[in-house]
């Protein structure tokens, strides 16, 4: 799995490796900043939930978008006047994208729930990761994965395909995302790319901020819990996961990673009340079990 945020986060950008095994109390650390990590990002999407009454999907979004730039923009520091046609270009695309991903999940959490949006959301980088490999068992983790898909979007009397669809496009929007960011990290040192594409994403989503405060003026609870879902789903992972790279295995990384899907049934259930049944339970295992079986099996040459 790359390593890289849901989008329910941040954008992640390249951490220099450290050259030595890190020592058993650092990949403990590692693992619980990782544990912390996972939690806040979606107890971040849950509390941003709450404002959608007030202020909509497309709202809470935006105040997101607002602090991941804020964020990004004191940690990278990009110096946009130096930046070339070059670099303009994909950092452009990954701000289009980074947009567009929020708030097709964050449509989707309001219409089918935290659990299978962002289960759905998640076949994106499963997709990329199984897409690159040519082992058998990638193909067995492919069939499971997408029978777990199936199942999640059979037909039933309740079944929001709006919704469904959304999902898969927050997973379409990801897999272009880890993929834009890797040119943007060849193109543009540091996390100048991310700072700078989160910064036009912020600028894009101004408009709605300001059509939501004079059509329908935002009360301070909504606001407060979409500023909590920025700094939750956005500013801890960022930083989380500057810390974890640095001392968990890039395997392990990538192998938590792909529990985030539990994460968000569990939170889901827990915060919002939204409980899955056992069919729907089982078709998300699948997908967390289709991305741990890819990881742990072994690679030959």
């Amino acid at each position: 799995m790359p390593a890289v945020s849901p989008p329910t986060g941040a954008p992640t950008t390249s951490v220099p490796s450290v050259s030595s095994e890190p020592s058993a109390p650092r990949r403990l650390a590692g693992v619980a900043t990782m544990v912390g990590s996972g939690l806040s990002n979606q107890t971040g999407a849950a509390i941003g939930s709450l404002a959608f009454p007030v202020l909509g999907p497309a709202g809470v979004v935006a105040v997101r978008q607002y602090v991941a730039a804020l964020v990004l923009l004191a940690v990278g520091r990009p110096r946009l006047r130096s930046f070339t046609r070059q670099q303009w270009g994909p950092v452009l695309l990954l701000a289009l994208v980074f947009g567009t991903m929020n708030l097709s999940l964050y449509t989707a959490i309001d219409r089918i729930g935290l659990g299978l949006a962002v289960t759905l959301e998640f076949l994106g980088p499963l997709a990329i990761a199984l897409a690159a490999a040519r082992r058998r068992v990638d193909a067995c983790c492919a069939v499971i994965a997408a029978a777990g898909a199936v199942t999640l979007m059979r037909p039933q009397p309740s079944t929001d395909y709006l919704g469904m669809g959304l999902g898969l496009l927050a997973a379409v929007c990801w897999a272009s995302y880890i993929l834009l960011n890797r040119t943007v990290g060849r193109r543009v040192p540091g996390a100048q790319g991310s700072a700078a594409a989160a910064a036009v994403s912020a600028v894009l989503f101004l408009p709605v901020g300001v059509v939501l405060v004079l059509r329908h003026p935002p009360t301070a609870p909504a606001v407060g819990c979409a500023v909590a879902a920025g700094v939750l789903s956005s500013a801890v992972p960022y930083l989380a996961d500057l810390f974890t790279l640095r001392h968990v295995p890039p395997a392990a990384f990538g192998l938590f990673m792909s529990v985030n899907p539990v994460l968000a049934a569990l939170v889901g259930w827990i915060g919002l009340g939204q409980g899955l049944g056992l069919v729907d339970c089982s078709a998300v295992a699948a997908v967390v079990l289709a991305n741990a079986l890819s990881i742990l099996a072994p690679r030959r040459g």
